[in-house]
This record gives C-alpha cells, sequence and structure tokens, in this order.
C-alpha cells in the first residue's frame, strides 16, 4: 500500500496567489467590487463629474471641468480662456491613455448612457441641488440616483462658453463618424442621447465603475 501524502499547503497557497496576481494584472477591467459609486439599471455610476484629470469633484452638484472628446487636457467651466484647441479630436473609440477617469473608472459607452433613458427601468427629473440645476436619474426598483449638474458646455471655435445652469452635456466613449461622436444632453423639459457631437466641443465627464 502506497503512503498518503498530505498537499503542501504553502506551496498551494503560493500558487493560488500567483494565480490570482496574474489574472488581476492581465485583465485591467476587473476591478474591486467596492469603488464608490451608485449602481442604477445595472451600472455603477461615479457621483460626481470628472474634475481634473484623474479626480473626481467634490460635490455631485460641482461642475468639474470640460472635455474634448479623447482629449485629457481639463478646461474650466467658467471665465474667458486661450490657447483652445480648434483642431478634431481624431480616434475610433475614446483611448485609455486619453481617458479623464480616475483608476477604476473609465467614460461610459453610449449603451451605457442609454440605460439612464430607459423609461421602465429609470426616472429622470430637472431638479435643483444647492442652487445649481440638472438631472437626477434614479432608479426604479431600489430607489438608487444620481444628480448631473447642468454645467453648459464649450464651442468647438473659440471654446466659448453656452447655456451655463440650462443644459447639460456629458461625453460617452462611443463615435458616431470622424469628426463626431454620441454624447448624453439635457435641459428642463427632457432628456436624450444625440450622435453629432463636435468633438472639439468641451463636454462634461461623468465616470462608470469598469468590470
Amino acid at each position: 500500500m502506497k503512503n498518503f501524502r498530505f498537499p503542501d499547503f504553502g506551496l498551494l497557497l503560493t500558487v493560488g496567489l500567483a494565480i490570482a496576481a496574474f489574472n488581476s494584472c492581465g485583465n485591467e477591467d476587473v476591478i474591486d467590487g467596492d469603488l464608490p459609486g451608485i449602481v442604477i439599471s445595472g451600472v455603477k455610476w461615479a457621483t460626481g463629474n470628472v474634475d481634473n484629470p484623474g479626480t473626481f469633484a467634490a460635490n455631485p452638484e460641482d461642475a468639474g471641468m470640460l472635455y474634448q472628446w479623447n482629449r485629457k487636457l481639463a478646461w474650466p467651466p467658467t471665465g474667458d480662456i486661450t490657447n483652445w484647441n480648434r483642431s478634431v479630436p481624431a480616434g475610433a473609440a475614446w483611448k485609455k491613455e486619453n481617458d479623464p477617469c480616475p483608476a477604476g473608472y473609465r467614460v461610459p459607452t453610449l449603451n451605457e448612457i442609454k440605460t439612464l433613458l430607459t423609461t421602465g427601468k429609470v426616472s429622470h427629473e430637472w431638479t435643483s441641488v444647492n442652487d445649481i440645476n440638472g438631472r437626477k436619474f434614479t432608479d426604479k426598483n431600489s430607489g438608487n440616483s444620481i444628480f448631473l449638474p447642468a454645467v453648459g458646455c464649450r464651442g468647438s471655435d473659440e471654446g466659448t462658453l453656452f447655456n451655463n445652469d440650462l443644459k447639460g452635456f456629458y461625453w460617452c466613449s462611443t463615435q458616431d463618424e470622424s469628426g463626431f461622436a454620441c454624447y448624453l444632453n439635457f435641459d428642463e423639459g427632457k432628456a436624450g442621447w444625440d450622435w453629432n457631437g463636435d468633438r472639439s466641443h468641451g463636454f462634461s465627464v461623468r465616470c462608470v465603475a469598469k468590470k
């Protein structure tokens, strides 16, 4: 009868940790589920807009910064600016190296933007938080909600500000065609998505957690 040997649990633990490390490093979109955010219709949204690259605004009603599509350079949501880049950003999708979202988050896709507009699952209303206008999107099942401030935008020609506190424009990572990209837009009367956003406009960014 052959002698039975118990497995070397130290070796098994070492191998298991190595496999886990390989898996986590090999797929950068596998993210810890403890990231802060609000789940609405299956998508975890950040609670505030992107401020400077890699950071969130402190409060949900804060404007954060404005971004041209597929560019990581932040532009202020108020005041005059110089050196506005009028060229059209290239690319078939928002590249990871140009994503201004903090670690663990990314610019949402068009399909993720559309989940906020699914009337059977999500409601939305024009409201204000601390005297800042915007739209609140609420998951009908859970009651979870996020507030998106109506920051307005910067125009593609000179970076001039338009529609501050009247409309919201939020990029998604999905292009429409060369020169244009898709985005979420809303005002007091409605909310929807559009496909003809000039990539040189400066819009807000609200991130989603990677999965």
